[in-house]
C-alpha cells in the first residue's frame, strides 16, 4: 500500500497538488504501519494484533476509496495528461480491497475452506499477473521489441489461465475435487514461475540501466515480489492438497 501511494503520486500531473498531498499522506500512514508491524512477535497478545489489524483495515479502506476516486477522475477525463493507466489504478484498488478483506477474515477467525481458497486466490492473482504483463509491455520503450513481445505473450497466457480459473469457479462445488484442484495449481505454478523469472530479469536490467523503459526500479521490484508471493501461496496449496501440514509460522513469514 505504501508503494502504491508512491506510484500514484508519480503519475499525477504537477498541478494535481491535492491528489499529490493525499498520496503523500497515505505513504506516510503506511510507512508508519509497516515500521510498527516489525515490532510484533509470534507470542504477541492476540488482542493487540486484533486492534492493530483493525487500524490497518481502516487505512486500507481509506486508500481504496482514494484509489477509486482517482479512477473516477481519470475515466471522466478530469486528469488529462497524467500517466496513471486506468487499469493500473483499478489494479491497485483491487489489491487494497483484497488486503482489507483478508484483515477482516483474520480478525473474525473465518478463513475460507481450502477448496474455495484455492480457486478464489487463483482467480485474484492470475488477474494481477495478467495486469502486470500488460503494464510492463506498455511501459517498456517500443524499441525493446523482443521484451514487449514477451510481455504480450505473458499477458495472453495469464488471461487464458484466469478465464480457466473463472470457469472452474463457476462449476463449484462439483469442480472441487482433489485431482482437478491439484492439476489447476500445478499448471498455474509453471506459468507463474516463468513470469517471475521474466520479471526478475527485467528488474535487474532496469536497475543496471541496460534496457530502455519508463519503469521505475521500485515498480519492477514490486511486481517481482508479488509474483514471488503468488508462488508461495501456490506452494502452500500444493502441500495442503498432498496432505502435508502447512507450518503456521511459515505462512506468517
Amino acid at each position: 500500500m505504501k508503494e502504491h501511494s508512491f506510484f500514484l503520486r508519480l503519475g499525477f500531473r504537477c498541478e494535481d497538488t491535492q491528489l499529490i498531498n493525499e498520496a503523500n499522506q497515505f505513504h506516510a500512514i503506511f510507512e508508519d504501519i509497516e515500521r510498527r508491524s516489525h515490532s510484533f512477535q509470534a507470542d504477541t497478545d492476540p488482542q493487540t494484533i486484533r486492534q492493530f489489524n483493525s487500524e490497518v483495515h481502516n487505512a486500507a479502506a481509506n486508500i481504496w476509496a482514494f484509489k477509486r476516486k482517482v479512477l473516477g477522475l481519470i475515466l471522466r477525463c478530469q486528469l488529462p495528461g497524467g500517466t496513471n493507466f486506468p487499469l493500473l489504478v483499478d489494479h491497485v484498488s483491487r489489491e487494497a480491497n483484497y488486503f482489507r478483506n483478508r484483515l477482516e477474515e483474520l480478525n473474525n477467525g473465518r478463513l475460507e475452506p481450502l477448496p474455495d481458497a484455492i480457486i478464489d486466490e487463483n482467480v485474484f492473482f492470475l488477474k494481477i499477473m495478467a495486469d502486470h504483463a500488460k503494464f510492463i509491455g506498455h511501459l517498456l520503450d517500443p524499441s525493446e521489441r523482443k521484451l514487449v513481445e514477451q510481455a504480450r505473450e505473458f499477458s495472453q497466457d495469464f488471461d487464458t489461465l484466469m478465464y480457466q480459473a473463472i470457469d472452474l469457479s463457476s462449476m463449484r462445488p462439483q469442480s472441487q475435487t482433489q485431482p482437478l484442484l491439484s492439476q489447476f495449481v500445478d499448471e498455474n505454478r509453471v506459468s507463474v514461475k516463468s513470469l517471475r523469472d521474466f520479471k526478475k530479469t527485467a528488474r535487474d536490467l532496469i536497475e543496471e540501466c541496460r534496457i530502455k523503459s519508463i519503469i521505475h526500479p521500485l515498480l519492477a521490484d514490486h511486481v517481482f515480489r508479488e509474483a514471488e508471493r503468488f508462488l508461495f501461496i501456490l506452494d502452500m496449496f500444493d502441500r495442503s492438497l498432498s496432505g502435508v501440514k502447512v507450518n503456521k509460522k511459515e505462512i506468517m513469514h
